[in-house]
């Protein structure tokens, strides 16, 4: 598929994830497989923009294109200049925030609480494209199926953007009112993609390969985009990609390369962050690789105490070592299986509910 004039690699992405897809989070998904990635949200708020914290997001020093920046406001002017000031800084798609829950951004009416007034989305839908235009870059927007259980109007606000030149529409399963609390559900996105011509994204509670096979058959998007499942897990793009292909599942990878790939994706990360902030905001990441392993939870009680990159560093070369010697490869991962509730298909229209049925037969 296409946003714009980018012929994208594979319909598996990464979603954009505060506080986690900066650029070498990126850049590693990148190379294991994920076919888009959008990075974090930056904030329209001008006076921000020189923060320390915004020019970390805004930096996109050797990722490979197409280089796809998130921005969050409530002010259409705002959005539109803040449009401008990333494409300036080497963005080639932007894409509009509709669909964060946190409290901190929906308090301030941006985000998902953008869904509550579709005018105001509107005119910053329109705002964007007008000002991405002239340098022919294509504006995609990320929402939820609405505010509340009451109030789900994604299909009223994608057919909207849609005819304001939004070139993709990305829909997470979930109200805002669900956070993200229980089970996704892709109705909703199945609707979006029956009523749009530009492709359409489902994202949610998609955490390995035969739930991504299903959501696709089920709601007939254009691609899937994963987000919390690719914490500790960026091969899971590759994953994806190869069981789509061929209907098989590759190996778990080697313990060998996985240590290679993660003190690699931390060197990165430090040089990004430097010492004090890196070595911080890096025990998340292995924190995540580790969860399942043998060894994992003392480990990262351990880590939390590393002052220093290089200590850092070694503690995980020396982990990922001794957990070598035990095994050649990671543990398979645990494929999707239906919970009561997940997917509720028996609960879904008859056309939908037959239209999954043929397509996973």
């Amino acid at each position: 598929m296409n946003i714009g004039p980018y012929l994208l690699a594979n319909p598996v992405f990464v979603a954009p994830m505060a506080g986690v897809t900066d650029r070498p989070f990126r850049m590693l998904c990148k190379q294991l497989g994920a076919g888009y990635a959008v990075s974090e949200m930056v904030t329209s708020r001008r006076d921000l923009w020189d923060t320390l914290k915004t020019s970390r997001r805004a930096n996109h020093a050797g990722e490979a294109a197409p280089i796809a920046v998130q921005i969050a406001g409530t002010d259409a002017q705002m959005m539109a200049d803040a449009a401008a000031y990333n494409i300036d800084r080497g963005a080639q798609i932007i894409d509009i925030n509709m669909g964060c829950p946190a409290k901190k951004v929906c308090n301030k009416w941006a985000g998902s609480a953008l869904m509550q007034d579709e005018t105001l989305a509107l005119q910053i839908i329109e705002a964007v494209v007008a000002a991405c235009v002239p340098s022919r870059v294509p504006v995609t927007l990320k929402m939820r199926t609405g505010w509340c259980s009451t109030h789900q109007n994604a299909l009223s606000i994608a057919r909207a953007a849609e005819s304001a030149g939004v070139q993709m529409v990305t829909v997470h399963g979930r109200t805002r009112e669900q956070g993200y609390k229980g089970f996704a559900e892709y109705d909703t996105i199945a609707e979006v993609k029956a009523a749009l011509r530009i492709p359409v994204v489902a994202n949610g509670d998609i955490d390995g390969c035969e739930k991504a096979r299903d959501v696709l058959a089920y709601t007939g998007a254009d691609a899937v985009m994963i987000g919390r499942a690719a914490q500790g897990r960026p091969w899971i793009f590759r994953e994806v990609e190869h069981f789509l292909a061929t209907g098989t599942h590759q190996a778990a990878p080697l313990v060998a390369v996985v240590r290679r790939q993660l003190l690699d994706h931390l060197l990165d990360h430090y040089s990004l962050y430097g010492e004090f902030t890196g070595v911080r905001s890096a025990r998340k990441h292995i924190g995540w690789y580790v969860r399942t392993l043998p060894g994992g939870d003392d480990f990262r009680g351990r880590l939390n105490q590393l002052q220093q990159c290089s200590a850092q560093l070694q503690a995980v070369n020396d982990f990922f070592d001794e957990l070598g010697e035990q095994m050649d490869r990671l543990p398979a991962a645990t494929e999707y299986a239906d919970r009561a509730g997940a997917f509720r298909l028996q609960q879904q229209p008859p056309k939908l509910q037959q239209k999954y049925e043929r397509a996973a037969a």
